[in-house]
């Protein structure tokens, strides 16, 4: 009996050696082909640049570099993890030599007051005491091109690795660049930053990776600067926005087109430019505890050259009342043109009216959110179609809303509809407002917020957000291919997860017209044209 035992555990383990090898075998012979399959990042033809195809049609070969972006943003044992930002190092023609030529980027304004201080411009003095005592600055509302330029700096998760970059940053003053040539200048001039610049940047291996689609850049200035509809001299602006390699990057302006795909909203600057939390918590605690004396206030001109402006009605109705408080800013020596005085009415007011400018938004709209002043908007594309980064969707929360059409004719009192407001109802809209606060302005470049995300840090996010679901979807093969691009500003307020539009009520305001001589895109170049001479008007 023992001698049979003897035989079957010398059996059995013949059988385990045998089995143990055959194991061994098929798991070399599986890493060894899979090993071979798999392609060096370092020589991969993907990282380079190729001529023979174009960007779209190279895109489903761009996988592996794709996934290289996708799984640095899911170690999650390191802090930057999806957050990375790659800046481009561009020749300085297109950013610092316009600064160094400060003089030359208005024609009406010296700029390079405005260029100073990384973009804030010079200090203000708080002899009225209606600003803090830190952080205020005589800001020009163009100037989004280096103040965001120079917050990137700053930002704690750059890296010089595209491969693992969530988004590439393209450090280009586009509206400085556009400014210097709007007037009296060929479009053979205009164009040229901007070809020169498509042109730099097709070269780059970067590029190729998704044909230019994680890519973004700044502009301080409104769409319509960008979206030249024609080679004719006398159109306006230049075409970035029309270039085919430009319609695959995302612009960051500060009013959109609701029309376009390729641009995306951020607020026009303030003049508050916190350097740590504290400024914001101390000047939020400020605001609520203002008396306002107004019910609503207006500062601005009339628009007697635009048939369809309702500022008109909206001026004698606010000089016919006692409620409102009144800046008009067409006659003389204007107080409009005062920090000092805009901030004291808007704090000292309950709601401010934002009717449209030349073009659908105004700065006007984020200056009276900094002093808690509930905004009053006419039209949805001054607000609601336009910051959907920045601000709620559910516009309710912290604005009223009245449609032009009942200014014009005449069927409501602005007086009278602010009155029927609930007073627990304000109160919780201006606590809204002031909440926004820390979202709708940049804070000083100079400097680190500690908690607190400020204009530039949720439009960066935003960026990778949209970015980073392109990758997946491009990886995937469930890219969107039924997107009408008519239909962005729809698109925009679709809620998460969500792909169809249908009708909105918002539609009449976005209609473009069909049996007019006049198209949408010329008059909103018009709109361009007015708003910036406007706007410049009486600046020093």
């Amino acid at each position: 009996m023992k001698s049979n035992g003897k035989i079957h555990n010398s059996r059995l383990c013949l059988l385990f050696l045998l089995a143990s090898v055959f194991w061994f075998f098929i798991f070399y012979l599986h890493f060894a082909v899979l090993s071979s399959s798999t392609p060096d990042q370092s020589t991969h033809p993907a990282s380079l640049p190729s001529t023979s195809t174009s960007p779209e049609q190279r895109l489903p070969h761009r996988v592996e570099p794709s996934m290289l972006a996708i799984r640095s943003a899911e170690k999650r044992s390191d802090p930057c993890a999806g957050r990375y930002i790659y800046v481009h190092d561009l020749p300085p023609r297109f950013n610092e030599d316009m600064l160094r030529d400060c003089r030359k980027l208005s024609l009406w304004t010296n700029m390079c007051k405005f260029t100073s201080n990384a973009g804030l411009g010079p200090p203000l003095d708080n002899i009225d005491r209606v600003f803090s005592n830190t952080g205020w600055y005589a800001t020009n509302q163009f100037a989004v091109d280096v103040i965001f330029s120079n917050r990137m700096k700053q930002y704690k998760c750059l890296t010089k690795d595209s491969s693992t970059a969530s988004a590439i940053f393209v450090p280009f003053y586009a509206g400085f660049d556009i400014a210097r040539y709007l007037w009296g200048y060929n479009i053979s001039v205009r164009d040229a930053s901007s070809l020169d610049l498509v042109d730099w940047l097709m070269k780059r291996p970067e590029w190729s990776v998704m044909g230019g689609r994680d890519h973004f850049l700044v502009a301080g200035r409104i769409t319509w600067d960008f979206r030249r509809l024609t080679d004719s001299n006398s159109d306006w602006g230049n075409k970035l926005l029309f270039l085919p390699a430009a319609k695959n990057m995302s612009m960051l302006v500060v009013e959109s087109s609701p029309w376009n795909a390729n641009d995306f909203g951020i607020p026009y600057p303030t003049y508050f430019h916190p350097a740590k939390d504290s400024d914001v918590f101390s000047w939020q605690d400020r605001m609520r505890k203002l008396e306002r004396k107004w019910l609503f206030s207006f500062a601005g001109a009339p628009r007697p050259g635009n048939p369809k402006s309702i500022r008109g009605q909206i001026l004698n109705e606010c000089k016919n009342t006692l409620a409102c408080k009144l800046l008009e800013c067409d006659f003389g020596e204007s107080k409009c043109h005062s920090p000092s005085s805009i901030m004291q009415m808007f704090q000292s007011s309950l709601f401010c009216l934002q009717p449209q400018g030349d073009s659908y938004t105004r700065r006007s709209a984020f200056d009276s959110m900094l002093a808690g002043c509930i905004p009053v908007f006419f039209h949805p594309g001054s607000a609601y179609t336009q910051y959907t980064w920045h601000l709620p969707r559910d516009y309710t929360k912290y604005s009223v809303f009245i449609p032009e059409d009942e200014i014009r004719r005449k069927n409501v009192s602005i007086e009278e509809r602010l009155k029927m407001i609930p007073q627990d109802v304000v109160k919780a809209m201006r606590e809204e407002v002031i909440s926004l606060i820390p979202r709708i302005v940049y804070a000083d470049p100079r400097s680190k917020m500690e908690t607190l995300k400020d204009a530039f840090d949720v439009a960066v996010q935003a960026v990778i957000t949209k970015v980073s679901k392109l990758r997946r979807d491009i990886v995937e093969g469930t890219e969107d291919k039924d997107f009408v691009e008519e239909n962005s500003w729809k698109y925009d307020l679709l809620e998460e997860g969500k792909r169809t539009v249908g009708a909105h009520e918002w539609d009449p305001f976005f209609s473009k017209p069909k049996d007019s001589n006049i198209d949408s895109g010329s008059s909103s170049a018009e709109a361009a044209k007015s708003s910036w001479k406007n706007e410049q008007r009486n600046q020093s």
